[in-house]
């Protein structure tokens, strides 16, 4: 893969927070999503397309989520997210979440399957999404 990244900044809503005004820790995954969803059409290769054209579309099989520090109520997030590695049906990204100066809040490691929707089976990526890198 290689080291193009993609960066996606959100301000956090009171909705993405716990009564003490922390980000609630599966607000992380809702964030990623949009992240990766953002990155897909940046690059030209939104999750539509590949559902309409190829009868395809990538899942979340496996996430690992790191918390290192808190984000809080009005803080800017910023998500970068990068390939790590891709094979005919899967693809691994990292995607680091930070404060404003590169402060470090998350990481969050994933791996999407491409799949046939009525089945549920995994299937090669399609050509134009392959060798994503956000």
């Amino acid at each position: 893969m290689n080291d193009r990244f993609h960066t996606y900044t959100t301000r956090v809503y009171y909705a993405d927070t716990d009564a003490g005004g922390v980000v609630y820790h599966a607000t992380y995954l809702a964030l990623a999503e949009r992240a990766r969803t953002e990155s897909m059409y940046d690059n030209g290769t939104p999750h539509a397309e590949m559902l309409t054209q190829h009868d395809r579309q990538f899942m979340v099989r496996r996430a690992n989520i790191a918390y290192l520090r808190p984000a809080r109520l009005d803080d800017m997030l910023t998500i970068t997210t990068r390939a790590v590695s891709e094979t005919a049906a899967t693809l691994t990204l990292r995607q680091d979440f930070t404060l404003p100066g590169g402060v470090p809040v998350a990481v969050l490691d994933v791996e999407l399957v491409c799949v046939h929707p009525a089945t549920g089976r995994p299937t090669r990526i399609p050509p134009r999404w392959r060798g994503y890198s956000a």
